[in-house]
């Protein structure tokens, strides 16, 4: 068999690592350098979660509904990865310095972090829908769909400012090794094609152009929120990381929520 770029081992190790979708038969994963491939398994996870939107409005569920599965869909493709971080980061914060990394190990949940979960996923649900109610008839059918693709590929793109900003935090961390790996801005070489080929297809489908507001939203929120927990926590580790991911989807949603469209509709 001839040799297979370490780069593509990489890949389907992201692939492995950052979903629950099934393994690639043909090829051995790698788990050297995946941080660089989360945003374009993020992609993935994100015309995924559109196509079920799209699904959905075809069978004729109210975009509230489409909401609730979207949400769910998302934390069950990941195995909840993301969502756990939120809550760990969360109880971490609670505890305070002296008590911070032990209380972010703790398997246990505590009040700090269900509540964070809980807020996170009402604030992205709520400028969802806001975003469903409000896209212009001409461009609803593709808004939607795009910014849940943008949410998730951003979302992905914060744990790589804050591997790259930050230090890891815990000695012998599960997830030490994507800053290990680390081959400083090269891991953003993959995250910055996947945005020049979307503003490419933006820009030859007139109907998307309000989709261009998600790469300086995306940019601001994943860098925002990279930065704050890093200077809350004194670094990072693998629950940030997730924190990161899932904090960045709920502020880019919001904000593009507060985007003035023109003559809001119903349904997407």
């Amino acid at each position: 068999m001839a040799s297979v770029p370490f780069w593509l081992c990489d890949l389907a190790g992201a692939w492995v690592f950052y979903s629950v979708l099934p393994a690639w038969p043909w090829l051995q994963p790698g788990f050297r350098r995946i941080a660089r491939f989360a945003p374009w398994i993020g992609l993935v996870i994100g015309v995924l979660a559109g196509l079920l939107w799209l699904l959905l409005a075809q069978l004729g569920w109210p975009p509230a509904s489409r909401v609730l599965v979207v949400l769910g869909f998302e934390a069950w493709i990941t195995g909840g990865l993301h969502h756990d971080g939120v809550m760990d980061t969360a109880d971490g914060l609670a505890a305070g310095e002296q008590h911070r990394l032990a209380a972010m190990e703790d398997s246990r949940v505590g009040a700090s972090g269900v509540m964070a979960l809980l807020l996170a996923l009402l604030l992205q649900g709520a400028a969802l829908l806001t975003l469903a109610e409000r896209a212009p008839a001409s461009q609803a059918g593709l808004l939607l769909p795009g910014w849940l693709v943008a949410a998730a590929f951003w979302g992905r793109c914060a744990p790589l400012w804050a591997l790259l900003r930050f230090p890891y935090l815990r000695d012998g961390g599960t997830a030490g090794f994507h800053r290990a790996q680390a081959r400083g801005g090269w891991e953003l070489l993959p995250a910055g094609l996947a945005v020049l080929l979307g503003l490419a297809l933006a820009l030859l489908l007139p109907q998307t152009r309000l989709l261009l507001w998600s790469v300086p939203m995306g940019l601001g929120a994943s860098w925002w929120v990279a930065w704050w927990l890093g200077r809350r926590l004194g670094g990072h580790t693998g629950d940030s990381y997730g924190a990161c991911v899932v904090w960045t989807q709920a502020l880019m949603l919001m904000l593009l929520a507060l985007l003035p469209m023109p003559a809001p509709v119903g349904a997407a």
